[in-house]
This record gives structure tokens, C-alpha cells and sequence, in this order.
């Protein structure tokens, strides 16, 4: 099934905009599972409502946006390709759109290793498609230890056969699919923590709390799940300071995609989130009312 307008996120800014392109009569689809706002115990600054929690804002913006027709799957999105039209690929299928709308809020999962940064693009990269033709026939890792993490693997794949899973200390957390892929393909899954990286120039090795140390060439972080940014990286998005770089129409330098909320960087408020989603929305409409 194709759709006008896929938006990543259920939070403020992603519901937002689906009451514009939804009431637009634009075919609407929102991916995404729980927001950081639903852990808010009380939200009292958003205007011209009472003091909630997070997760009743949450719950209101759900209802306002089935009450048009916007459809909502509770999936985890792992990529997003553009051909066509844009492919979004979730932890159990695919969807197609004709616009996109990010908007997952900002990425809050820290990875707790020592000279992470240091090596980044010297060894340390967290796009796959981007940079695994770089490593082909090399020995290189994943870390990561849900879903998102083989979504990557499997992209490694196409360009060398030596790769492992690092879970630095985690669980496995992702599909019992997933788990079989892993299981029947033999990738090595190393479960140790990590406390650091090293190398001269470039990255040569992991240094295990332990005190082990394993040699590698190439490090691909796919440390929980996909965020905003990652989304970025992978359609060539353009990136400033972290964020999901906007003009005043909240267009990306990606034509059809659009970012809206706490990834675009500024004042990390509902109202923002919200405002910002209007303007995607509106303007997510606009474009492809212009395709026909």
C-alpha cells in the first residue's frame, strides 16, 4: 500500500502533523512506538490545557489524529531508503510513502565506551550502506544488541563475510527472526563490556573491562534504536550539530523529507514540537499535492 505521508514518531511534533495531512484528506501513517513525553509525569507549561501527564497528552494526540484517519503502527523503524518513492522498513515489514516526516525526537542513548568519538570516521561509523564498502573483506563489528544492530550486520554483509556482534554486556533484545538469522548465518556475538577503543590514527583494537583487548579494523555503532539522525546519515541528509538540518518550511536538504521537533535542534518544548509539526505537516501536503 502506498501513502501520502509516512511520519516517523508519535510524540508531539509527529501527531502534530498528521492532524494536517490527515485532515487534508492525505493518506497517513505513523510509525513509531512509545515517546520520551509519555514518561513525563506532569506536563504544566504546554498552553490553553490543564496540567497531564505525558502520557494523556500522548493518548489525546493519538485519538485527535484516528479521529481523521491517520493510521498508527506501533513498529520500530530500521531504514528508509529513497527510489521512487521512500521504502521505510520497520522490525516486521515495509511501507511506502510519498513524503516522509521525521520526527523521533532527539537521540538519548549514550554509548558508555572510552575514545568512542576519538576514532569516529577512523574506524567508527553508524551508517553501514554509507561506509561498508570501505571495510570489504576486512574484519569489522556491530555493536548493538537490538533489532537495529542485524538490520546493519545485514547490510555489513554485502561487503565482507568477518563480522561480530559486540553486545557490550547487554542482552539480546530483538526478534526471535533475528535470533535465527544470527544463529543459522554464525556470527560471533561477543557479550563482554567494552571500556575502550584504541589505535594510533585510526582504530585498531577493543579493549575489554576485563582487560582483554581483540584486534578490528572497523567499528559500526548501532547502539539501540535507530534515531533521527541515523535516519539522516542513511538518505544523505543534511546534519548540523547533531541535528537535522531545517529551513523555515522544515524541508531537509532531502526533497519529500521533512523533520520536525526536538531532532531539529532549538528550545526542546512541546509547543515547539507541535508548532514545528504543523508547519511539516502543512507543508508534507503541499509537496504532494504538487506530484500530481
Amino acid at each position: 500500500m502506498l501513502y501520502d505521508v509516512i511520519i516517523i514518531g508519535r510524540g508531539p511534533a509527529g501527531l502534530s502533523a498528521s492532524l494536517y495531512t490527515a485532515r487534508g484528506n492525505m493518506k497517513t501513517l505513523i510509525l513509531g512506538k512509545e515517546s520520551a513525553l509519555e514518561k513525563g509525569k506532569v506536563i504544566e507549561n504546554y498552553c490553553c490545557t490543564e496540567a497531564g501527564s505525558g502520557k494523556d497528552l500522548v493518548e489525546k494526540g493519538i485519538d485527535q489524529a484516528r479521529s481523521f484517519g491517520a493510521e498508527i503502527v506501533e513498529e520500530e523503524v530500521l531504514d528508509i531508503k529513497k527510489d521512487k518513492y521512500f521504502t521505510i522498513t520497520t522490525d516486521k515489514q515495509q511501507f511506502q510513502g510519498k513524503a516522509v516526516i521525521i520526527a523521533t525526537g532527539k537521540a538519548r542513548t549514550q554509548v558508555p565506551i572510552d575514545h568512542l568519538k576519538r576514532f569516529e570516521g577512523n574506524g567508527v561509523h553508524y551508517c553501514a550502506i554509507c561506509d561498508g564498502f570501505f571495510y570489504t573483506g576486512k574484519k569489522v563489528g556491530v555493536l548493538g544488541y537490538k533489532d537495529y544492530a542485524v538490520h546493519e550486520l545485514r547490510d555489513l554483509e554485502r561487503t565482507t563475510k568477518d563480522i561480530i556482534l559486540y553486545t557490550n554486556g547487554n542482552e539480546l533484545q530483538m526478534s526471535e527472526g533475528n535470533k535465527k538469522y544470527l544463529q543459522d548465518k554464525n556470527i560471533s556475538i561477543h557479550t563482554k563490556a567494552i571500556k575502550s577503543l584504541a589505535g594510533d590514527e585510526f582504530l585498531e583494537k577493543i579493549i575489554f573491562q576485563d582487560g582483554s583487548e581483540e584486534t578490528i579494523e572497523g567499528l559500526f555503532v548501532a547502539y539501540g534504536s535507530a534515531s533521527s539522525i541515523d535516519f539522516a546519515r542513511k538518505l544523505g541528509i543534511l546534519i548540523e550539530n547533531n541535528n537535522i538540518k531545517v529551513d523555515a518550511e522544515q524541508k531537509t536538504s532531502i526533497e519529500g523529507v521533512f523533520a520536525a521537533g526536538d531532532c531539529t535542534g532549538g528550545l526542546t518544548q512541546v509547543a515547539t514540537a507541535v508548532g514545528q509539526g504543523a508547519i511539516a505537516g502543512q507543508k508534507a501536503k503541499a509537496y504532494v499535492q504538487n506530484l500530481n
